[in-house]
């Protein structure tokens, strides 16, 4: 899969299957869009092209709205898309001025000139341009002239799923990673480097690693305890993840994330990790004393283990 941040990058395309949208999170509703653009292409030949934007749309246009999150960064969304076989994706820069282009624009310029569309696939209820003027009826209208076919994925296929990001969202806000996954389609995760802590939790038979997460605007589940797979490189073991400001033992009030990989004792700082989250076993605690969060750490990893 090829990835494009510019528009002038795709001067190759000549067949395209075309979708368009944010795609946070790529969830099971996503896929349904994306398994359609890949029936088209094994009937007629062309290639897959997703069109998405970063930073997400809403951030640029409720400025003010501080506590949007988003399920996947696009590096990790693109991850996932090229795991669906989509051949290119276009990261578009969404700004102000791109949001006041008017609908004929946005369709000869972007999904013509640029994309060399033939087939659009879009959700239902698409909307686009200044103040949100295209849509479906504005395709059709253009497809007659621009000579591409359009297909709008009908709602009742949608609803039936009844998943939405911002229901996924609110699932992981919770802590309820159960439905998350079960809308997502796959485990929720979370990508960082490792980073060196207080290592206190080795004095205590409890190794972590403390996890960066280097994008502000990724989504964190609930603080507490999580049973987890650890993704490093080709291998995943599993382990426990806590999400917290660790009361018993830190005066900080930072969030932090680390986790104990069961049976692991190798040198990892600096490595990328990817951590999939499986189930909430508990809200953090304060301790009164390093011996009961011993206790504690014992049955959460017998908890995780029995997962």
């Amino acid at each position: 899969m090829k990835i494009y941040h510019h528009i002038s990058e795709l001067s190759n395309l000549s067949n395209s299957i075309v979708t368009i949208g944010t795609f946070d999170g790529v969830h099971l509703g996503h896929q349904k869009i994306i398994q359609r653009l890949g029936e088209i292409k094994h009937r007629l030949g062309g290639e897959i092209v997703l069109f998405t934007f970063d930073p997400h749309p809403r951030k640029v246009l409720f400025p003010d709205q501080k506590d949007l999150k988003l399920i996947t960064t696009t590096d990790e969304k693109c991850h996932l898309l090229k795991n669906l076989g989509v051949d290119h994706v276009l990261v578009y820069p969404f700004t102000k001025e791109f949001a006041q282009m008017n609908a004929s624009n946005y369709i000869s310029d972007i999904i013509v000139s640029a994309l060399k569309t033939k087939h659009l696939v879009i959700g239902y209820d698409h909307r686009f341009g200044a103040n949100r003027e295209g849509s479906i009826h504005t395709l059709k209208t253009f497809a007659e002239i621009y000579k591409y076919d359009l297909e709008e994925i009908p709602a009742e296929e949608i609803n039936q799923l009844n998943i939405s990001s911002t229901r996924i969202r609110k699932a992981v806000d919770d802590g309820d990673i159960k439905t998350a996954n079960e809308f997502l389609g796959y485990h929720f995760f979370i990508s960082g480097r490792v980073i060196k802590g207080k290592q206190l939790g080795r004095t205590i038979g409890y190794p972590t690693a403390n996890i960066l997460i280097e994008d502000a605007d990724k989504l964190l589940p609930k603080l507490g305890v999580y049973a987890v797979n650890v993704i490093i490189g080709h291998q995943t073991h599993r382990g426990m993840l806590n999400i917290g400001m660790n009361p018993t033992t830190d005066v900080e009030k930072s969030i932090k994330v680390e986790v104990h990989i069961f049976e692991f004792n190798q040198d990892i700082y600096g490595e990328q990790l990817k951590v999939e989250f499986v189930k909430r076993i508990r809200s953090e605690q304060k301790f009164s004393n390093l011996d009961e969060l011993k206790r504690a750490l014992a049955n959460d990893q017998i908890a995780c283990e029995n997962i």
